[in-house]
C-alpha cells in the first residue's frame, strides 16, 4: 500500500478525477525589444521584481532568479506555459499525460506538487484543494509574456504561504508594446494551435489589446500499450486597457477560457474559468503606491457531473515602498484573501464539508539596508492568518554584497510555510461500510528553514554565471498515519520531517554576435525520515520524485538575418519512486524570415528519441500507475504582424 504522490490512495483518486487522467530581423520586427541586438551585460541590467517586489536589476537580485525572455520564448518554439517553463534550469518539469504536467522547484515534484507559488500578473493561481497549480488551465498569449522570472528558494515573506521552495512570476506586455495585429497558426502531429490579437489605442493616454487563443492535442500513448484517451481541447480569450497620466497608471484585465478533457477511465472533463483583476499604481515623491484586486473562478465538473470542484477568489492588496533614511528602503504592505471552494466527488470519495470558505489575511515589511557602498542586509517579516491554522511569521533575512561592479555574494536564511489544504484537512474516503481515511482535522503547516549561498557573476560583455546551492530543513511534513487503534482509518498528519540540499549553476556565452550558447546543471540530494511514533503504511515516497541531476544546453544561431537555428538537448536524472529511466532530450527550431512582417519555424522535440517516460501518472487505485511515453513531436509555425 505505497505510492508516491503523498495523497494515499483517496486523494490520488481525488486528484486524478479533477485532472482528468487515469489513476536577427525577425524579432525587430515580432517583438517589442530585440534581444539578440543586446549584450549580455546588458541583459543583466533587465529588470526584476520578484525578489524584492520593487524594480531592481537582474544582476543586484540577491537569490537564485532566471528570467525567461520573451525572446527566449520565440526560439524555443513552444506555446504552453509548462512547456516554455522548461528554458528555466532552475525548475523540474515532466510531461506525465498530454493534458498533465509535474513542475516544482528544488524537489517534492508530482502532478499535485505543492509547494510553488505561480503568479499571472499578480494574481495567484494556487488551488485550495492540494495547494499547488491545476497547469491544464494555465495559459497566456506567448507573444504577450514580457518575461517569467523564477526563483528558487523560498519566498514566503514577500509573496506568503505556498512560496516555499520557489516563486514563478509571469509578467505580461504592457498593451502599449502589443499594438497593431498578430496573427499565429500551427499544427503538428501531437496539437493544433493558433491565436490572433489587436492592439490599439483609446486616446492619447490609454492603450488596449483583446486576443483569442486556443488548441487541440490528440491522444497519447502507453508504454507497450495502445493509444491514451486524454485528448483535450481549450479556447480562450481576454484583453487588457493601460491607461497612464503624470503620476498615475491604471491597468485593467481579464480572462476567460473553456475546454473538455478526455480521460482514459471515467467520464471525461469539463473545464471552464475567468478572471478580472484591477491594479493602480501612484508615483509618490518618496517611492510609490499599489492597489490590486481581482477576481478569479474556476469549475471542474463531468459531463455526468459525478466530480465538481468550484473555486472563487477574491483579492485585495496594498504595498507601499518608500526611503525613511538615506540608507533604508523600506515596502510593506497588506493582503486579504476570501477563497469560496466547492468541492463534490462520487465512489466513496469526498471532502467534508463539501463547501469552505476560507480567509487569508498578512501583514508583510521588509527593509533593505545599505550598510556600505557594496554591502547590503535585507530583513523582511510577514504574518499570515489563515483559516486553519492561524497565524504563521515568515521571517528572512538576505545579506548582498557587491564585491566587485560586476560580482554579486549573496547568502540568506528564511522560513516559509505551506499552509493546510482541502486534501490535508478534509478529507474522507470510505469502503463500503469502512471509513478508510479521515481526514486530519488537526493537520499543521509544513515549514520549512532555508539557508542560501549564491554567486552571479559577469565577465565582460560576453559571460554570465549563477552559482546558487542551499540546505532546507523541513518539519511536519504531511503522513498518513493508522488510528490509535493500529488500524483503519488513516489520519492525516505531520509526522514526516527531514532535509534536502542541492546546487545550481546555469550559465550564458555569448560566442559572436550570431551565436549564444546557454547552459545549466542541478544537483539535489532528499532525505526523509518518519518521526518517532509513526506508522505511516504508505511510505516517504509520497512526497515526491525527484531526479538526483538535470542537465541542459542550448543554442541559439542565426544562420543569415532571415534564418535561426536553436538546438537544445537535457539530459535528466533517473526518477527513484515509481522508477523512470535516465533519458535524454534534443529539441530543434529552424525559423524563417520570408516576409518583413512574417515567419514561419519547424520544431521537433525528442529528435533522437521516439519515446521516453518522464514522469509516473497518478494511480486510481493501489498497485503501480500507468506510465506514459513521451513521443516525438513536430510543429510548424507561422506568425505574422498586421
Amino acid at each position: 500500500m505505497r505510492r508516491h504522490y503523498g495523497l494515499g490512495c483517496a486523494g490520488s483518486v481525488l486528484i486524478a478525477a479533477l485532472l482528468g487522467i487515469p489513476a536577427g530581423s525577425v524579432a525587430q520586427s515580432l517583438a517589442a525589444t530585440d534581444l539578440r541586438a543586446l549584450s549580455l551585460e546588458e541583459l543583466g541590467n533587465i529588470e526584476v521584481t520578484s525578489v524584492s517586489r520593487q524594480a531592481e536589476r537582474l544582476s543586484d537580485a540577491p537569490a537564485a532568479v532566471y528570467v525567461i525572455t520573451n525572446e527566449d520564448i520565440r526560439r524555443s518554439g513552444q506555446t504552453s506555459l509548462p512547456e516554455i517553463l522548461r528554458l528555466a534550469p532552475n525548475l523540474e518539469v515532466a510531461q506525465v499525460s498530454n493534458n498533465s504536467y509535474a513542475i516544482t522547484a528544488r524537489g517534492f515534484n508530482s502532478t499535485a506538487a505543492n509547494k510553488l507559488l505561480v503568479l499571472i500578473d499578480g494574481r495567484s493561481v494556487y488551488t485550495p484543494l492540494f495547494s499547488g497549480v491545476f497547469w491544464d488551465v494555465q495559459d497566456v498569449l506567448p507573444e504577450d509574456i514580457e518575461r517569467i522570472e523564477v526563483i528558487s528558494g523560498p519566498g514566503g515573506t514577500l509573496w506568503g504561504a505556498n512560496a516555499v521552495n520557489g516563486v514563478i512570476n509571469i509578467i505580461t506586455k504592457n498593451s502599449r508594446d502589443t499594438q497593431g495585429g498578430l496573427a499565429t497558426f500551427g499544427a503538428g502531429n501531437t496539437k493544433i494551435d493558433g491565436g490572433v490579437r489587436y492592439g490599439g489605442k483609446l486616446g492619447p493616454d490609454a492603450t488596449y489589446r483583446i486576443y483569442a487563443k486556443g488548441f487541440w492535442y490528440g491522444d497519447s500513448s502507453v508504454a507497450n500499450g495502445p493509444h491514451l484517451h486524454d485528448a483535450w481541447n481549450k479556447p480562450q480569450g481576454g484583453f487588457r486597457i493601460d491607461w497612464g497620466r503624470g503620476l498615475d497608471a491604471l491597468t485593467l484585465q481579464g480572462d476567460a477560457y473553456g475546454g473538455s478533457e478526455s480521460a482514459a477511465t471515467g467520464p471525461d472533463l469539463l473545464l471552464s474559468g475567468r478572471n478580472l483583476l484591477s491594479r493602480w499604481t501612484r508615483q509618490l515623491d518618496n517611492g510609490s503606491f499599489q492597489l490590486q484586486a481581482y477576481y478569479d473562478y474556476a469549475n471542474r465538473s463531468t459531463f455526468n457531473d459525478s466530480v465538481i470542484s468550484e473555486v472563487t477568489t477574491y483579492d485585495i492588496e496594498a504595498q507601499h515602498s518608500f526611503s525613511p533614511l538615506d540608507r533604508h528602503e523600506v515596502v510593506w504592505g497588506a493582503d486579504y484573501r476570501l477563497t469560496e471552494d466547492r468541492v463534490a466527488i462520487a465512489s466513496g470519495v469526498f471532502l467534508l464539508p463539501v463547501r469552505r470558505d476560507l480567509n487569508l489575511g498578512s501583514l508583510f515589511a521588509q527593509d533593505s539596508i545599505a550598510l556600505t557602498a557594496s554591502l547590503k542586509l535585507i530583513l523582511g517579516l510577514r504574518l499570515e492568518d489563515n483559516s486553519y491554522t492561524g497565524l504563521a511569521p515568515l521571517p528572512s533575512a538576505r545579506l548582498a554584497w557587491k564585491v566587485f561592479s560586476d560580482s554579486l555574494l549573496w547568502s540568506a536564511v528564511s522560513r516559509a510555510v505551506r499552509t493546510p489544504s482541502r486534501i490535508d484537512h478534509d478529507l474522507f474516503e470510505t469502503v463500503g461500510a469502512t471509513t478508510v481515511v479521515a481526514g486530519g482535522p488537526s493537520f499543521k503547516d509544513e515549514t520549512l528553514t532555508a539557508y542560501e549561498l549564491g554567486w552571479r557573476q559577469q565577465l565582460g560583455s560576453r559571460i554570465s554565471l549563477s552559482v546558487s546551492g542551499f540546505y532546507n530543513s523541513y518539519d511536519d511534513l504531511r503522513s498518513f498515519e493508522l488510528s490509535p487503534a493500529g488500524g483503519l482509518p488513516l489520519l492525516v498528519a505531520n509526522r514526516l520531517e527531514g532535509h534536502s540540499y542541492g546546487l545550481e549553476v546555469w550559465g550564458d556565452y555569448r560566442v559572436a554576435d550570431w551565436w549564444r550558447l546557454k547552459a545549466g546543471f542541478n544537483l539535489l540530494h532528499e532525505s526523509l525520515r518518519f518521526k518517532a511514533g509513526s506508522n505511516d503504511p504508505i511510505g516517504k515516497t509520497a512526497e515526491g520524485d525527484d531526479p538526483r541531476h538535470q542537465l541542459s544546453l542550448r543554442s541559439e544561431m542565426n544562420i543569415t538575418d532571415e534564418v535561426e537555428l536553436d538546438l537544445g538537448v537535457r539530459q535528466i536524472g533517473r526518477l527513484p519512486a515509481p522508477a523512470i529511466p535516465s533519458y535524454v532530450s534534443f529539441d530543434t527550431r529552424v525559423g524563417w524570415k520570408f516576409l518583413q512582417d512574417v515567419e514561419a519555424s519547424v520544431s521537433v522535440t525528442n529528435l533522437f528519441d521516439h519515446r521516453h517516460q518522464e514522469f509516473g501518472s497518478l494511480p486510481l487505485q493501489f498497485g503501480a500507475p500507468p506510465l506514459h511515453d513521451i513521443g516525438r513531436t513536430v510543429f510548424v509555425a507561422v506568425r505574422g504582424r498586421y
